[in-house]
Parts: C-alpha cells; sequence; structure tokens
C-alpha cells in the first residue's frame, strides 16, 4: 500500500475509534458497581463487571414492558407508514391528475415548518375525539410524513414509464402494476423509510410524553426520563437504560444498511 492509503486508512480508524468510544464507554459503565464511575478519574473497565442495574431495571423498574410498548408502537408506526406514504409517493412521480405539481410544491415548501408547531393543535384535536393516553393517538403523526413522501417520489421517478405502459398494454389494473411491479422495484427505499420511521418513533420523546399520561403506556424513552429523576446519581443504572434503548435499533440498522445505502444513493441521482 502506498503511505498516502496507509494514513488514510489510520485516519478513518482513528475517526471509527473516536465514534465508537462512548458507545463502547456506556456498555462498560452500565457494567460497573454503583458508584464505581463517579470516581476520578472515571474508569474505562469494570473492575467486578456485574449484571445487577439491568436485573433491577427488567425485574424490579418492570422496563420490559416499555421495551414492549416502544417496540410495538415503532413497529405499527412503521406499518402504517409504508401503507399510506409509498402508494402517495408512487402516485406523485408516475400517475397524473390535476393539481399535482401545484400540491407536491405545497407539500415540499411545508417541509419548512418545524413539527413542533403542530403538536398543540394536533394534542386538542385528539383530545376532542377522545384519543388522549391511546397507542392510537401516539400513532397519528406517523401515518404519514412528507418527507417520506418525497423520497418514494424522489426514487420512484427512476421507474421507466415504458415498463408500466407494457404492463398496461397487457391488461394489468393499477393495482397490479403497483404490488407486481412498483413494489419489488422500490424495495431499498421501503427499507430506507421504515428505518427512518422505525428509528424515529423509537426514539421519540416529546409527543409520547405529550400524549401518553398512564404510566404503564409510557414508552422506553419516556421511562427512563421518569427513571433518571429518581435515579439522577445512579449513573451505571441509567447507562444500562441507555444501552437498552441504543442496542435494539443500532441491530436493526446493521442488519439493513446495505438496503439503506442503496435507497439513500439510487433516490438522490433522480429528481
Amino acid at each position: 500500500m502506498k503511505p498516502r492509503d496507509i494514513l488514510l486508512n489510520l485516519g478513518v480508524a482513528a475517526i471509527g475509534l473516536i465514534v465508537l468510544f462512548p458507545l463502547a464507554w456506556m456498555v462498560s459503565v452500565s457494567l460497573m458497581s454503583s458508584g464505581e464511575a463517579a470516581n476520578f478519574p472515571p474508569p474505562l473497565i469494570p473492575s467486578a463487571p456485574t449484571l445487577e442495574h439491568y436485573r433491577e431495571l427488567f425485574v424490579e423498574r418492570a422496563m420490559g414492558r416499555y421495551v414492549f410498548n416502544s417496540f410495538a408502537l415503532a413497529t405499527l408506526a412503521t406499518g402504517l407508514a409504508l401503507l399510506f406514504t409509498v402508494p402517495a409517493g408512487y402516485a406523485f412521480a408516475k400517475l397524473r391528475f390535476a393539481g399535482r405539481e401545484r400540491l407536491f410544491q405545497l407539500l415540499v415548501a411545508a417541509l419548512v415548518v418545524p413539527a413542533q408547531i403542530g403538536t398543540l393543535p394536533l394534542f386538542l384535536m385528539l383530545k376532542s375525539v377522545g384519543l388522549v393516553n391511546t397507542y392510537a393517538g401516539a400513532l397519528v403523526p406517523w401515518l404519514a410524513s412528507i418527507f417520506g413522501l418525497f423520497l418514494v417520489r424522489q426514487y420512484a421517478l427512476s421507474i421507466p414509464d415504458e415498463m408500466l405502459e407494457a404492463a398496461r398494454v397487457d391488461g394489468a389494473t393499477e393495482g397490479q402494476i403497483f404490488r407486481r411491479i412498483v413494489l419489488p422495484t422500490l424495495t431499498p427505499i421501503l427499507v430506507t423509510l421504515a428505518l427512518f420511521v422505525f428509528l424515529g418513533s423509537w426514539n421519540d420523546f416529546l409527543w409520547p410524553l405529550i400524549i401518553l399520561t398512564d404510566q404503564s403506556n409510557y414508552t422506553l424513552p419516556v421511562a427512563l426520563a421518569a427513571l433518571s429523576r429518581e435515579h439522577v446519581q445512579d449513573i451505571e443504572m441509567m447507562m444500562a437504560g441507555a444501552v437498552i434503548t441504543v442496542a435494539p435499533v443500532l441491530v436493526l440498522f446493521l442488519a439493513l444498511q446495505r438496503f439503506y445505502i442503496r435507497g439513500m444513493l439510487a433516490g438522490s441521482v433522480k429528481g
């Protein structure tokens, strides 16, 4: 290898270590005994690794229920987002209807509006129909997103019109074309969108905090925030909770990253 390549690889490795160090230290602290992480200088490796904090979270703090709540909500949010967003994105890309371009421009312009602005009106609407403190209310913001619609549309533009026209000439209905041609072609961007929605729903803190008032309905981030107020000095337990929060989505992302990269790269070259 050339000296330049060696230096480049060393630089990439150094950046990788810098990025991974906080995650590794988080796991290490979660295995320390209570109070050990408060020493100065902070230890990097636990002197006597223990799973006591994980046991307390799941056995005494019923953290398993909050993990299930988060997983169920994130899974339902992902399924509903794909159900509503994918057909809409395909329609904006390949189907012709009155006002298509103007409506799409209006939706894209709405991307600059912070989502937090709509939090209060949405809460009041859901309160009026009795969906406060329900999982249905927690799912409403994920039913469709302008960003997801834009993502699907940009990728769907890469589907050749000739292929769709040939299917129509052969007598295929629009539903058959969508199921048998469009969906298989959109697989990379579907996985990408699913990852975005699942990670966003799993990590969401503000909306579940507002809409879910019953502690038994809390999601994992909200439950950990409530727990931190009681155990603000227990760094090791909080790190164990952080590991429980990060590990599932990290594994999911690593398992699907090749689809994610394909979807982002392919969707970025069409417009």
